[in-house]
């Protein structure tokens, strides 16, 4: 009995200490602002939310474009799963990454465009650490839009990203 009563409080303390011990994150959340460059300059905000493992990641995005009717340049919605291949831990406070993916998009310009098909896309970034969780989001991507107004869509972003 008094075998049980001393082993008892050591593994609580161990217990409460692996529950309290930070962990690695395996998710992350970005909020973002952007421009899509072609076939214009036009502003690009989103949100993307993801998770993955050591060196392979996941995540979904949506990314909405705004039009610019005097550049025939059509707004654009996209809504994408990407794989990322990622470095396992950050480097000198960055995370760098490539990604490809594919998903759905809407391209609309007045009455005159109207497209809704699947797309693909490539591109990588880096994520850079700024103060406890939360970090920097730099991205590149190419869209290729099947029987899209604009194939291929370049688009470049920087935003929030929180992970968790």
């Amino acid at each position: 009995m008094r075998h049980v009563r001393a082993i008892a409080p050591t593994a609580l303390v161990a217990l409460a200490l692996g529950v309290l011990a930070p962990t690695p994150a395996y998710a992350d959340a970005t909020l973002f602002l952007g421009a899509t460059t072609s076939p214009a300059n036009r502003t690009a905000k989103g949100v993307s939310v993801g998770g993955g493992f050591l060196i392979v990641g996941f995540e979904f995005e949506y990314s909405d474009t705004t039009d610019d009717v005097a550049s025939s340049a059509p707004s654009l919605k996209t809504g994408m799963g990407n794989v990322l291949l990622q470095t396992p831990g950050m480097l000198a406070g960055i995370q760098p990454y490539f990604t490809i993916g594919g998903g759905m998009y809407h391209e609309e310009l007045g009455t005159t465009v109207d497209n809704t098909s699947f797309g693909m896309n490539t591109g990588g970034g880096l994520k850079i650490s700024l103060v406890g969780p939360i970090r920097l989001r730099v991205d590149y991507r190419v869209f290729t839009l099947k029987s899209g107004m604009t194939t291929p869509s370049q688009r470049i972003y920087a935003g929030l990203n929180l992970k968790f």
